[in-house]
C-alpha cells in the first residue's frame, strides 16, 4: 500500500495534526523512537539526526465511505482511504497526522474496494467535488457521520500513547494541540500562498493554503506538521510562563518551574528546517504575521531574565553561608 500516490491529479488536500508531549520521563533515542513508530512490519521507520533527531512512521490507511463536510450543506458522498502517520522529534514531541486528497470528480457509482486501495490516501467523490465548500467544511469541523481526519489522527495517537515502551511519566505538564488544514489548488502560474492562519480556540488552529499542482502532496503535509510542531512549542512555553508571573513562587520553586523549558523545549525551535524548499516562503509569511520567532525569542529572553533574577538571591545566600 505504501505512501499515498503523488501522481494522482487532485484539487484538494485536507488533514489534521495532533501534537503532544511524549509521556516518557526521558526522551527516546533514535532506536527507541523507531521501535515506537514501527506501525507496520512491511515498512521501515525513516529516521534522521540532522538538523535534529526525527523519526517518521510508515503510512497506515483507513477506508472511508461517508459524506464530506461542506460549508453550504451540499451532500457529497466520498469513498477511499485516509492516510495517517506519526512523527517524533528529539524523542520528546509526538505528532500524528491524518490526511486525504480528492480529485475534481469521481465515478458516478461506488467502485469495488480494489479500485480505492490502489489509490492510497485518495478519497473520490461520487460525481463532482465542491472543493471550496469541502475545504471550508473541513476547517469548520466535521459533524457526526462526516469524514473527519481528526478522528483518524486521534485514534493513531491513542494507539501510540499506549505503547509499553512509554513509562507514562512527563517532565512537565502540557496540553495537546490540533492543527486542521485544507489546501486548494492554486491558479496556474501562481506561487504557494497561506490564505489564513487562525487560532480557533486554546487548542485548535486552522490553516488554509493555496498550492500549485507542481508541489508534492507530501511537502504540504510536512509543512503543516512543522507548523503544528512550532505552534505547540510556542503555546506550551506561553503556558509555562503563566506560572511565573508576579505573585508566583520565588526562589528555588521558580527556578524548578522554568527549568523544563530549558531542558526540553528551547533547543527544538527550528522553523522551516524540514520544510520542502517549494513551500519555504510560507514560513516567511508566518514570521511576519503573527511573528512566530519574534514571540519565541521574547519568551526565551523572559525565561533567561527570570532565571537570572532568581539566581541572584540564591547566590547571595550561598556566599553568605561560607
Amino acid at each position: 500500500m505504501g505512501a499515498p500516490d503523488e501522481t494522482t491529479d487532485t484539487v484538494l488536500a485536507c488533514g489534521e495534526v495532533r501534537t503532544c508531549l511524549l509521556p516518557c520521563l526521558q526522551p527516546l533515542d533514535i532506536r527507541a523512537a523507531a521501535h515506537l513508530l514501527r506501525l507496520r512490519p512491511d515498512e521501515r521507520v525513516r529516521t534522521s539526526e540532522r538538523p535534529n533527531l526525527h523519526a517518521l512512521s510508515p503510512d497506515l490507511l483507513t477506508g472511508v465511505d461517508c459524506r464530506l463536510p461542506t460549508s453550504n450543506g451540499a451532500k457529497t458522498r466520498a469513498v477511499g482511504t485516509v492516510a495517517a502517520r506519526a512523527a517524533l522529534t528529539e524523542g520528546r514531541v509526538l505528532q500524528t497526522t491524518a490526511s486525504f486528497r480528492a480529485p475534481a470528480a469521481g465515478p458516478d457509482q461506488r467502485q469495488p474496494w480494489g479500485h480505492y486501495l490502489v489509490r492510497p490516501g485518495i478519497v473520490e467523490p461520487l460525481g463532482r467535488l465542491p472543493a471550496e465548500a469541502v475545504a471550508r467544511g473541513i476547517l469548520a469541523g466535521a459533524r457526526h457521520g462526516e469524514l473527519d481526519p481528526g478522528l483518524v489522527a486521534d485514534g493513531l495517537l491513542t494507539r501510540i500513547l499506549r505503547h509499553p515502551l512509554l513509562d507514562q511519566k512527563v517532565p512537565f505538564t502540557s496540553r495537546h494541540t490540533r492543527l486542521r488544514w485544507a489546501a486548494l489548488r492554486a491558479p496556474e502560474g501562481e506561487a504557494p500562498s497561506l490564505v489564513r492562519f487562525v487560532l480557533a480556540d486554546e487548542d485548535l488552529r486552522t490553516v488554509e493554503l493555496r498550492v500549485p499542482d507542481t508541489v508534492r502532496p507530501s511537502a504540504v503535509i510536512g509543512l503543516c506538521e512543522d507548523l503544528a510542531l512550532h505552534d505547540w512549542l510556542l503555546t506550551t512555553l506561553v503556558r509555562m510562563l503563566d506560572g511565573s508571573r508576579p505573585g508566583s513562587p520565588e526562589g528555588p520553586p521558580a527556578v524548578l518551574a522554568l527549568r523544563p523549558a530549558v531542558d526540553h523545549l528551547l533547543h527544538l525551535w527550528m522553523p522551516g528546517a524540514r520544510v520542502d524548499p517549494a513551500l519555504a516562503s510560507l514560513w516567511e509569511v508566518l514570521e511576519q504575521h503573527p511573528g512566530f520567532s519574534l514571540q519565541w525569542r521574547t519568551l526565551v529572553q523572559r525565561i533567561r531574565d527570570q532565571l537570572a533574577v532568581q539566581a541572584i538571591p540564591l547566590l547571595r545566600e550561598a556566599l553568605a553561608s561560607r
